[in-house]
């Protein structure tokens, strides 16, 4: 079986949603300048049509062969979409779509300037899209390929990125998550060091109000997306601590380890982090320093199912769990359904993100009762929704497409 062909299939579709779809955004480490602290929540996706639907537009990877089997891949943005096509694709076609070892190393020894960002989040979406392609073809759930399944169902806690943080807000939408069979939620603060006394007081009444509503029984955790520093994340670690979080998540930016090994040291919370940290030799950084209690690593980021697998039994080594960013919760559950439940004990799922990422979907993977039932299907169990698909076209750049800007109705195929 011989890859030939990697199409680029943009799908535009469109859902009802009342009121505003983001109601309030988390703290961003550009947010120190004022003129981007000012950007508000509706800067996000989806974008809004005059009648007042939310329209999507995203592009997905196919995997194409000679047997007429396929693998699918994201969704991802169309700037990934272009690396795909461009550096990727090309190293593909020819090979054997299930030797997805060689093709990882292939496209990881290729990507010189690759090791992080965009493009290992390509190589991601690619690793991914392989790994629907072997499960449809040996007609077995990725799991049962990883080794699983170790068990059937998986506890999720909801991530309310998007909510509101207005304290009655927060209590309205804690209690429904609570009603739902979640034993643990996941905000995110909107305040940061520049904000002085009163962002403290904020972020502490946030803490306050999760814990008051949760009960004794329940988790919940702050993600301080990268946005804080050493003695800030102290402070309000010594401020919040009495409410007892789970966590807080990534207080400082992803390249500072040596401060989140000082802030796990001295933080009266434990620390989570490694959304944005990339492969195996990222995460190995993290836990050599001891920067954390949990790993975070996103299984559309940092390397695809290929990667994950190793980077979970490195974290083992060191007695650190693996909860990944719940960016991409169909390809994490497929890897939680796999392996030790010490090692991957729970998913994490943003509410809101898994509304869009996974809108194409015949069948979207939700919580029921707080928990996530491993899906049974072959592959990833990713299949599109024909009926959601308003509009549709396959993505090719041209030569220079930094000069034309333009994008062709075309798809990339083997000769």
């Amino acid at each position: 079986m011989k890859i030939t062909r990697v199409r680029l299939r943009e799908l535009t579709g469109s859902f009802e949603f009342e009121g505003p779809f983001w109601e309030e955004r988390l703290i961003r480490p550009i947010d120190v300048y004022p003129e981007f602290k000012a950007d508000g929540p509706g800067s996000w996706l989806p974008h809004q049509l005059p009648d007042g639907r939310y329209q999507i537009r995203t592009v997905f990877v196919q995997i194409e062969t000679d047997e007429g089997v396929t693998g699918l891949g994201g969704p991802v943005p169309h700037h990934l979409a272009y690396i795909i096509n461009q550096q990727l694709a090309p190293l593909l076609l020819g090979q054997d779509p299930t030797a997805t070892e060689k093709l990882w190393d292939i496209m990881y020894r290729d990507a010189v300037h690759g090791r992080k960002g965009p493009t290992m989040m390509a190589i991601s979406a690619v690793d991914c899209a392989l790994w629907d392609l072997r499960g449809n073809w040996l007609q077995q759930p990725v799991h049962r390929l990883l080794g699983g399944p170790v068990r059937t169902s998986v506890p999720a806690y909801a991530s309310a990125l998007g909510f509101s943080l207005e304290p009655e807000r927060v209590r309205a939408r804690t209690e429904a998550f609570v009603a739902e069979g979640y034993t643990a939620t996941k905000w995110f603060p909107r305040h940061g060091p520049e904000d002085g006394p009163e962002g403290i007081r904020k972020n502490v009444e946030l803490a306050k109000t999760l814990r008051e509503t949760l009960g004794p029984d329940r988790d919940f955790m702050l993600d301080a997306w990268m946005s804080w520093d050493v003695p800030y994340t102290v402070r309000m670690a010594e401020l919040v601590a009495e409410y007892r979080p789970r966590w807080i998540e990534e207080p400082v930016p992803p390249d500072m380890i040596a401060a989140c090994a000082e802030i796990r040291r001295r933080s009266r919370v434990p620390i989570a982090t490694g959304e944005h940290e990339y492969t195996r030799w990222g995460i190995k950084l993290l836990l050599d320093a001891g920067a954390c209690e949990v790993v975070q690593a996103d299984t559309y980021w940092a390397g695809g199912i290929s990667e994950m697998v190793k980077i979970c039994s490195l974290a083992s080594t060191y007695g650190i769990p693996v909860i990944a960013h719940g960016h991409s919760v169909p390809a994490n559950i497929q890897l939680s359904a796999a392996l030790p439940i010490p090692q991957v004990p729970m998913v994490e799922y943003l509410v809101k993100w898994n509304r869009l990422l996974q809108h194409f979907w015949q069948n979207p993977v939700r919580p029921v009762n707080g928990m996530v039932t491993v899906p049974a299907g072959p592959g990833m169990g990713m299949t599109l929704d024909p009926a959601k698909i308003e509009a549709e076209r396959d993505l090719q750049w041209g030569d220079d497409p930094v000069m034309s800007g333009s994008v062709e109705d075309a798809t990339i195929t083997e000769g």
